[in-house]
Formats: C-alpha cells, structure tokens, sequence
C-alpha cells in the first residue's frame, strides 16, 4: 500500500469533501480517502500495482477540483 496526500485549491466545504472522497474511492486500487476541507487537502491509500498517480488525478479533475502542483 501507497499513501497519497494532494493539495486541493477548490476543497471550501464538507460537501466538497464528500464529492471529491468519492471520486477517489471510484478508482480502482483505493482502500481509503478522507478529504479535510479546513486543510484543503485529501489523502488516501491506494495499491499502486492497482492504481496510478494518473488515475485518481484523472478522477479528482473530473469531478471538478483543482490540484495544487508543488
């Protein structure tokens, strides 16, 4: 197992949170996600022989949240 923690610039409330934890639990190979709006960030554990950083990035995009590149 992999842990993941991503900056999300647009995570404002609880229901963001929810919408953007189950983008990320659709993915295949995700165990687990929680998503902290008063941090703006979500981590999650994912079987990186299941899933790849592309994947849930794919997700999080298309659920309509922005990543915060470093």
């Amino acid at each position: 197992m992999k842990e993941q923690i991503l900056q999300i610039s647009n995570l404002d409330s609880q229901e963001d949170a929810k919408k953007i934890t189950q983008a990320v639990l659709d993915v295949w190979g995700i165990t687990e996600a929680k998503a902290s709006p008063a941090q703006k960030n979500i981590s999650f554990s994912y079987d990186e022989r299941m899933a790849s950083e592309q994947d849930f990035e794919q997700a999080i995009i298309e659920s309509g949240f922005n990543i915060v590149r470093k």
